[in-house]
């Protein structure tokens, strides 16, 4: 029996759900927190109790450390859980927690400071065999600094911020005469996404597949990997379709990347969950980020491994423990069985609104996260994401019909979304036969 009793969900939407679902499981009361313009969400209304932190403004609300602190205080929270985006990444709220005497469910402050650097994070992946882009080891300050960095490493160059994620700050560089508007852009950018201006430089490695993968650490130097997820289709560097296992991924390579990431959580004794992130070209793979938090995408890794990986972030930073082998340093990588296919769609919202019908899929295999419920209402202030239906089957193509069938029950009425597209995508002939990379959504069909 856990001794934490009562936790913070310092998030909104469908993943203050998820994670208010896994406390409920593991005996856990939840105090929500929201913005006036979520006063009647569905997390609200699920937890044991809830908080107003702010207006609608996410800057004046779930971005406020201070708010969310005293909310913990206040109602007797010994923990917080970030979810994802907004804090989750933060070494600052980590530490603020900390300060508080609140157990922060995620990576220590100093490995979030670490990795939150993407300079620093390039050279820690580096030193623990994990091979990096051709680039620069330092931040760029100038176009001429861009210039000599671009020469040595070959165009087009891939200008990209220090502190950043999502696709800002970054600018694709093809030739010297573009290097002093396009480093001056993304340092700009950059600066005011997140109060740091600093960029680097990497060879741009053009079309490859976006693959990751979801490890556990225990916090003592025990890490497993519980195998990886494509991400390769996406929108303006946003993910749209993650699956499970990847379909561009051999055997030999999934090994490598596994040995390397699993030597690098055993080194910063990474605490709870954490995606590697990863380019991939041909037979070669490039490190790119760690994502030191919950991935939205995390259901596929659920389905094929049956581990419920909020779970395991609240045993980890509780107990110092997670509930899937670890292997010690030096060992090969312990991998989490693994079966199945798992596909996950994400609904995005075109437009607030008001959710006047909902009919949920259902049936074999199928999954459904989301915070809508009829009557309930899209506020304008935040993330797209409305919904993500997740299918398992025994293989690909199974579960990519078993995604379509889901998709054609889904009806959500007073909304746009993008579920027609997402079914034309899981439809289409090169998408199903698993040869594409990024530049696969900007093709033109859609």
């Amino acid at each position: 029996m856990l001794k934490l009793k009562r936790l913070l969900v310092a998030n909104r939407g469908e993943i203050a759900v998820r994670i208010i679902r896994a406390c409920r499981e593991l005996g856990i009361e939840t105090v929500a927190v929201y913005s006036t313009a979520d006063a009647e969400s569905l997390p609200t209304r699920m937890a044991d109790r809830a908080i107003c932190i702010g207006p609608p403004p996410a800057a004046k609300s779930y971005l406020l450390r201070e708010s969310l602190i005293t909310a913990a205080l206040r109602s007797g929270c010994e923990a917080i859980h970030p979810g994802v985006g907004f804090l989750s990444e933060s070494a600052a709220f980590a530490t603020d927690a900390a300060d508080a005497g609140i157990l922060f469910i995620g990576p220590r402050p100093e490995t979030l400071a670490l990795l939150g650097d993407k300079i620093a994070a390039r050279r820690e992946a580096k030193r623990q065999g994990l091979p990096v882009t051709p680039g620069t080891e330092d931040a760029v300050r100038d176009g001429e600094a861009c210039l000599a960095a671009a020469r040595e490493v070959g165009y087009p160059v891939i200008v990209k911020a220090a502190a950043g994620g999502g696709g800002k700050g970054m600018r694709i560089v093809r030739g010297p005469e573009e290097a002093a508007e396009s480093i001056a852009l993304a340092q700009r950018e950059a600066g005011a996404a997140f109060g740091d201006s600093r960029v680097f430089i990497e060879r741009y490695v053009e079309n490859p597949r976006h693959v990751e993968l979801q490890l556990l650490g225990d916090g003592k130097g025990g890490a497993a990997a519980l195998g990886e997820r494509d991400c390769t289709v996406q929108k303006q560097h946003q993910k749209l379709i993650e699956e499970s296992p990847s379909p561009g991924l051999s055997p030999a390579m999934r090994e490598d990347m596994a040995r390397g990431a699993v030597n690098l959580f055993r080194a910063l004794k990474y605490q709870g969950a954490g995606t590697v992130e990863f380019l991939v070209q041909g037979d070669e793979f490039y490190f790119m980020e760690v994502n030191a938090r919950l991935q939205v995408e995390h259901p596929v890794t659920e389905m094929v491994t049956g581990i419920d990986l909020v779970r395991q972030q609240v045993l980890a930073c509780c107990e110092g423990r997670i509930e899937v082998d670890c292997a010690p340093r030096g060992a090969e990588p312990a991998w989490a069985e693994r079966r199945g296919w798992a596909v996950e769609c994400r609904i995005n919202a075109a437009s607030p609104g008001k959710v006047t019908r909902l009919e949920v899929p259902g049936g074999p295999g199928i999954r459904f996260d989301s915070f809508l419920y009829p009557g309930c209402t899209v506020p304008p202030y935040y993330d797209a994401l409305a919904a993500k239906v997740i299918a398992w089957a025994a293989d690909r193509l199974s579960a990519l019909d078993r995604m379509d069938r889901a998709l054609s029950e889904l009806v959500i009425e007073g909304l746009k979304t993008n579920q027609a597209e997402q079914r034309a995508i899981i439809k289409d002939e090169v998408f199903r036969g698993g040869h594409f990379g990024t530049e696969f959504y900007g093709s033109g069909k859609w």
